[in-house]
């Protein structure tokens, strides 16, 4: 009979928890316990469970270890309010997994709330404990949110940020683009696009966000005036306005930039709200005047750039955001490695010439 400290070699085949729980000389809970990092091991168990994983180059069965659960894994997606087309996207390609999903046995509801309001963000991030295994929240990088966020996790709840981060909290993952280098490429756009490599182009730039407390806002923000300060002195730009994702309010605020800045060259919309600068443009006649940057390839950013009224449009692709927060939701349940090249989120940079 081999020794307590020898092991029988391991049969041909995928090693199983069984096998792990074999060579540790641990039971099967406790393997368990230690994968999942729960409390109560002892620290040489654990030492000895992970060992038996090296060894045996042991690998989650992704397909095992969802049949073996007793219901879907249940994710819960909190998305902003409103009618702001990108998140209609967002929803749509939502709606456009559910094969998919009924594959993977997850089961999704959607969740819309004012992004705006920390308070009322927060109530139904909380709100989600004890109805979801995982939540994928568009979220406002406040104190409140990262708190609620920081709740949830504690209490088992896997939380994805999409979109715009709170990188301070215990959210498992960030799905979305590179924000700062996001509005580093606008600035670029708008400084090329105006003439500003010339030297001799001169005028004021004009920067309306959604809200600086969105992280994805103030980070594009940030990438916008460290190009244009470094590389395109003669374009002012001026300090950004919040117009809260709404066409309405980026319509009153962009004709009010039009009258108080008679020498406005260019126009960066750094989040939605698109339309009602569009608008503004046309009715005042200088669509196509002045350099009108802005992001997401909505349909009417793509009518925009056809006629000439945007330049340039920078795109994240919803459907590969939806897809990878589904996957990583998946991956923490079936403990599967993360593929980091493959969850990463382009930027897409879209004029009239390379429209898909």
């Amino acid at each position: 009979m081999p020794s307590s400290t020898q092991r029988l070699p391991l049969q041909t085949g995928r090693a199983t928890l069984s096998d792990v729980a074999r060579e540790a000389d641990v039971s099967l809970a406790t393997v368990d316990r230690v994968l999942n990092k729960r409390t109560g091991v002892h620290a040489r168990s654990i030492a000895q469970v992970h060992q038996a994983v090296e060894r045996l180059n042991y690998r989650p069965d992704p397909a095992a270890a969802r049949l073996a659960r007793p219901h879907p894994h249940r994710v819960s997606f909190v998305l902003p309010s409103g009618n702001n087309t990108f998140i209609e996207m967002l929803r749509e390609q939502i709606a456009g997994s559910s094969g998919w999903m009924e594959d993977h046995r997850v089961s999704a509801q959607t969740h819309h709330v004012d992004v705006f309001e920390p308070q009322r963000l927060a109530r139904r991030i909380l709100a989600l404990r004890g109805h979801c295994d995982t939540a994928v929240v568009m979220a406002l990088d406040h104190p409140l949110v990262q708190s609620a966020i920081d709740k949830l996790a504690s209490h088992g709840v896997g939380v994805i940020t999409l979109v715009s981060d709170v990188p301070k909290s215990q959210r498992q993952h960030f799905v979305g683009i590179d924000n700062v280098a996001a509005g580093r490429t606008a600035g670029t756009l708008v400084g090329r696009f105006s003439g500003g490599l010339r030297g001799d182009v001169k005028g004021d730039v004009g920067v309306i966000v959604g809200s600086l407390s969105l992280r994805d806002h103030a980070e594009r923000s940030l990438g916008f005036s460290q190009v244009m300060a470094a590389e395109y002195p003669g374009l002012r730009v001026l300090p950004p306005i919040e117009g809260k994702d709404d066409p309405k309010l980026a319509r009153q605020l962009s004709a009010r930039l039009l009258t108080a800045h008679p020498k406005l060259v260019a126009l960066y919309s750094v989040g939605a709200g698109n339309p009602g600068i569009s608008a503004t443009l046309k009715a005042s006649g200088r669509a196509g005047k002045i350099v009108f940057v802005g992001h997401e390839l909505t349909p009417a950013a793509r009518a925009d750039l056809l006629d000439g009224t945007m330049a340039a449009v920078i795109n994240q692709d919803a459907g590969h955001e939806i897809r990878s927060a589904l996957r990583l939701a998946i991956a923490r349940l079936t403990r599967e490695p993360v593929h980091a090249d493959q969850e990463r989120i382009r930027i897409d940079i879209y004029l009239k010439d390379n429209l898909p």
